[in-house]
């Protein structure tokens, strides 16, 4: 799955598991033990550089963003 349906995917698992204003990091996309270190940086510097999002923020928030935005 790439990272751009897999971020989708688990934020959209987490507003029907807890509610529309659950909050989320981009480390929730990832594993522990990252076994991919690429695609790690990519989601931070999309987060962080790029956007300049907070370490939180709401799962819908993220998932607007990335249909708009994905690099």
């Amino acid at each position: 799955m790439e990272l751009k349906e897999k971020i989708i995917s688990i934020c959209e698992d987490k507003i029907q598991k807890k509610w529309e204003n659950v909050w989320v990091s981009f480390y929730a996309f990832f594993e522990n033990k990252n076994k991919d270190p690429e695609t790690l940086m990519k989601a931070a510097t999309w987060w962080i550089e790029i956007h300049k999002l907070d370490h939180f923020e709401k799962a819908v928030k993220i998932i607007e963003l990335i249909k708009k935005h994905w690099i």
